[in-house]
């Protein structure tokens, strides 16, 4: 199984309309993308202030570590991020293997 983290800067000037619609497309890929068990998301939240700047996170589950190659190209990805980064000043991914 895959873990792919996604760490969002969103630009200042992005509104919460904006953010709760990026968040929506991006839980909608778990049904239009074979291998997506799992998708979690949302603003920073902890008292730590550690985050750098980065506003809100999001995991994405894959299967395997196939279904997570075949997401990255997918069409309906590629639309999203390309939505996605227009809103962004920075973002960090970081995929794992969390498998037994």
């Amino acid at each position: 199984m895959i873990q792919h983290l996604v760490l969002l800067k969103f630009k200042p000037e992005v509104t919460p309309d904006q953010i709760d619609q990026i968040f929506t497309h991006l839980a909608e890929l778990k049904h239009l993308i074979p291998g997506i068990i799992g998708f979690n998301g949302g603003p920073y939240s902890s008292p730590e202030g550690l985050n750098q700047g980065f506003t809100h996170g999001f995991i994405m589950t894959f299967e395997t570590a196939d279904h997570r190659d075949a997401y990255l190209p997918h069409p309906e990805h590629e639309k999203v991020k390309a939505m996605v980064l227009n809103y962004l000043d920075d973002l960090i991914a970081f995929d794992f293997d969390v498998s037994p």
